[in-house]
């Protein structure tokens, strides 16, 4: 058997340690690449909102409550079975009274046919209200999710303007200081400098944190099928603009809202009806056979409620009471909907304005006033100070501008949601 000497020893040792740190190092990237967090584009984030929302399955089981209703409305009552017996007492001389009699009769319940076609109309209106609450939660929840989505692109956006400026401004610091140790600059810049960089970086950690705040929000519309870590993949389709004021104000009526409230309005009028109906529901027809111990007999008959007491004044005037109230909520609802697209158009257009301005020259202004001043700090024209606002400028046009492109974006998606169909598709 062969012995190993001690540096034999040493180099199998080193050996096994870089092997180590080789597997280490290895295990590290791999658990890196299987926990990375996943990324989701516009399109999968409405589809998973559309099927994991709470809302869109509450109007659902609305929906399927309502279309129970017509079943409830159109199925007859159950009759009435009847059974009774017991012993038979003459008074007479010569009866026999030790013999039992008995009896037995069948009802049934039957409306009127002015009765079950309200209830039917009640009930279908009702099952149409219901669809169309589908139809309009489903608007709501891709309109806020689109807008939710675009918010955390805005947000990110912001958050690498943030970034960049926090790590310029230390390297301007760095720059600063140095000029400062050599004498060459006055130690208010470095005052100055360190301001600055401060200030950036709390822009920097405040940015992250609005990030995170507004993923969180899109998560909590989606539901929990997305993890809490997650990135989003996408850009504010800019491209995209709304027709004239005009054509928009022809598409008020088709309102998803209006045309729900409208079903609503003609199921208050069934309901009117109805009530008006149950006055006098129907009749219940009844036959029997009563056995006495000398006598059977066959009965057949009906019973009729008399509106004599209970004329249904009270259910009868309250069901017009929510004919009138329904009517006045369209009405309610069709001026402020026409307000409403009314201003969002406003800031829409004053949206492209800015961003138009910011795209035809802003930008390009900051950005040559920054080189200028840039340009002049470092030959010694100007000073920090000048260098600083400048850069300072260009920041907060660039933050200006990202706002002016979500609100661009974001006045779209309300008039998308007032009128109750998409302006801004979502493509694959």
């Amino acid at each position: 058997m062969r012995s190993f000497g001690a540096s034999e020893l040493l180099v199998c040792s080193k050996k096994g340690y870089l092997t180590s740190i080789v597997f280490l190092l290895a295990g590290f990237m791999h658990s890196h690449v299987a926990y990375s967090a996943p990324s989701f584009t516009l399109e999968q984030i409405v589809t998973i909102a559309a099927e994991q929302n709470p809302s869109i399955n509450i109007s659902k089981a609305r929906e399927d409550s309502a279309r129970a209703s017509v079943i409830t409305a159109t199925t007859y009552a159950n009759p009435q079975f009847e059974f009774g017996a017991g012993p038979t007492s003459y008074r007479t001389p010569g009866g026999q009274g030790n013999n039992g009699n008995w009896g037995v009769a069948l009802s049934q319940p039957l409306d009127f046919p002015s009765v079950r076609n309200a209830k039917r109309e009640v009930a279908e209106s009702n099952v149409q209200v219901a669809t169309l609450g589908i139809e309009l939660t489903k608007t709501e929840v891709r309109a806020r999710v689109k807008s939710a989505f675009y918010d955390v692109l805005q947000r990110q956006a912001v958050l690498e303007i943030a970034e960049a400026d926090s790590n310029l401004l230390k390297d301007i610091r760095g720059r600063v200081k140095l000029r400062v140790d050599v004498g060459e600059s006055p130690k208010y810049e470095l005052i100055k400098a360190d301001t600055e960089a401060l200030a950036a970086e709390r822009d920097y950690q405040a940015a992250r944190v609005r990030v995170t705040e507004a993923k969180a929000y899109l998560r909590g519309l989606i539901g929990a099928a997305v993890p809490e870590d997650y990135n989003l993949t996408g850009e504010l389709p800019l491209s995209s603009s709304l027709p004239r004021i005009d054509e928009l104000r022809d598409r008020i009526n088709d309102a998803t809202l209006l045309k729900q409230i409208r079903s609503a309005v003609k199921t208050s009028e069934a309901n009117l009806r109805l009530q008006e109906q149950l006055r006098n529901p129907g009749l219940t027809v009844r036959a029997g056979v009563e056995q006495d111990p000398d006598l059977r007999q066959l009965r057949l008959g009906i019973s009729i409620p008399l509106p004599v007491w209970d004329k249904r004044t009270g259910p009868i005037a309250q069901a017009a009471a929510e004919v009138r109230e329904v009517n006045a909520i369209l009405s309610e609802r069709e001026l402020a909907i026409k307000r409403d697209i009314e201003s969002a158009y406003q800031r829409y257009l004053i949206a492209q304005q800015q961003v138009a301005a910011f795209e035809n020259g802003l930008l390009s202004q900051a950005e040559a006033v920054l080189k200028v001043a840039e340009a002049a700090y470092r030959f010694g024209e100007r000073g920090i100070l000048d260098y600083l606002d400048a850069q300072r400028t260009k920041r907060m046009v660039r933050k200006d501008y990202l706002s002016a492109r979500y609100e661009y974006i974001n006045t779209m998606l309300e008039i998308e949601r007032l009128l109750g169909y998409e302006l801004l598709e979502v493509k694959s």
